[in-house]
């Protein structure tokens, strides 16, 4: 699923344009998925595609959504030596999006923190009344 900028820029807003298509963060504790956790699917914002189950998901206090596992070949991992720093990037493996970085921080069995922006993802819940 690759599509040039000018396709994402008509179909995103502006600030999920700037972070799943141009690598931008969005400001710690704002997130509305920041301390959600209802059970379900968390995908991504811009293809839908799959990315977190909410039993992966737990409160980490970053500022962030974080998660300590993702949905296996969904998320495509990358070197990011940005901002001064040496991280891996998280990319949604179907339509290239950012969605922020993982680390070796977290403290559950897998040792990993997904931590990812709560504008690249989007939420459906496990109770098909809810959303």
């Amino acid at each position: 699923m690759k599509k040039t900028d000018a396709y994402w820029k008509d179909k995103l807003n502006p600030e999920a344009f700037r972070i799943l298509r141009q690598k931008g963060t969005e400001y710690p504790h704002t997130g509305k998925y920041n301390l959600h956790f209802d059970e379900g699917t968390y995908s991504c914002y811009a293809c839908k595609e799959p990315l977190f189950e909410s039993g992966s998901k737990f409160k980490s206090d970053c500022g962030w959504p974080s998660f300590d596992s993702a949905i296996e070949g969904n998320i495509r991992y990358e070197k990011d030596t940005t901002h001064g720093m040496v991280r891996t990037e998280i990319i949604c493996n179907n339509c290239d999006g950012h969605l922020g970085h993982v680390f070796n921080d977290g403290p559950t069995d897998s040792g990993l923190r997904y931590c990812v922006n709560s504008v690249s993802i989007d939420f459906k819940s496990d109770d098909k009344g809810k959303e």
